[in-house]
């Protein structure tokens, strides 16, 4: 059974920084790129970062670039988030999916509560 757990959301401060995490079992993690993703209400899922099989960062979101960094641990099956300079807009609920190798969609059926970050004073 596929699991996807998601962790190190939080309240941080304007310019703060977070590392998200993303522990996947059930499945072979080596396969799969992995992607991490975001959604707030009445907006549609977006990608925010992804990451190939080889570790290589594939797509990132054009407003996070520079401040956004994706990563893996295959040795673990983690997958991770480093988020600086955080603003306002990037308050949403994280996600994350494998995908197919250097694609972008969400191979997930099944999303769970994901982990919420809140960029506010």
């Amino acid at each position: 059974q596929v699991q996807l757990v998601e962790s190190g959301g939080g309240l941080v401060e304007p310019g703060g920084s977070l590392t998200l995490s993303c522990q996947a079992s059930g499945y072979i993690f080596t396969n799969y790129g992995m992607a991490w993703f975001r959604r707030t209400p009445g907006k549609e899922r977006e990608l925010v970062a992804s990451v190939t099989v080889s570790g290589d960062p594939y797509k990132i979101l054009d407003s996070v670039k520079g401040r956004f960094t994706v990563s893996r641990d295959d040795a673990k099956s983690m997958t991770y988030l480093q988020m600086n300079n955080l603003k306002p807009e990037d308050t949403a609920v994280y996600e994350c999916s494998p995908t197919w190798d250097y694609y972008s969609d969400p191979l997930r059926t099944t999303w769970g509560q994901g982990t919420q970050v809140t960029v506010a004073s």
